[in-house]
């Protein structure tokens, strides 16, 4: 497990800015009480066979006992990089990123299971969506009931969907909590 270098953290902040933009100060800082100090210390990011760890700073120095290809894993994955060199944000991050989301998308009830068999957003489907919402910006997918389903990325902003016919794609799906049933091999 070793600490992102420069093109790494680069391509993981930007994917990260893209779903929480300023809010992602709120992540980086964000303070760990784990272990036995008094002051809290603050959470890092990792990299771990090809996979991107979101932890506290006291865990990564009580895993140093471990070797590297006995870790399989330590914190949070929230993503991980592809043989091309790309970063992409897996189910896990959910948390992280509903926690401090900058867009969000509200479903009806009757469009959260087609959601999380891994099909996009209709506008049909829409209950709510954040004001402000540009095309092309990271949205993180909730229930009505403020439960976290899954992200994907705006098609049209918030003023193009009051004006889309019913079937129109309003989200493109990105990643969801129904991944944990369909990939489980792969998780």
């Amino acid at each position: 497990m070793r600490p992102l270098d420069e093109n790494e953290t680069t391509a993981v902040f930007e994917k990260l800015f893209k779903f929480v933009g300023n809010n992602l100060k709120n992540i980086v800082e964000n303070p760990s009480h784990e272990g036995p100090e008094s002051n809290p210390g603050r959470y890092c990011f990792r990299l771990q066979k090809n996979k991107v760890y979101y932890v506290s700073d006291a865990l990564v120095k009580r895993a140093t006992n471990i070797s590297r290809d006995k870790l399989v894993s330590l914190g949070t994955c929230i993503g991980k990089f592809t043989k091309g060199g790309k970063f992409h944000l897996t189910t896990q991050s959910l948390n992280l990123l509903a926690a401090n989301a900058k867009h969000k998308v509200w479903l009806k009830p009757t469009s959260e299971m087609s959601f999380l068999y891994g099909n996009h957003v209709l506008k049909g489907g829409l209950g709510r969506i954040t004001e402000n919402t540009s095309a092309g910006d990271g949205v993180i997918v909730f229930s009505m009931s403020d439960v976290p389903l899954g992200f994907g990325v705006a098609v049209k902003s918030t003023q193009d969907c009051r004006k889309l016919d019913p079937n129109g794609i309003v989200v493109l799906h990105q990643a969801d909590i129904g991944e944990y049933l369909r990939m489980e091999d792969d998780l």
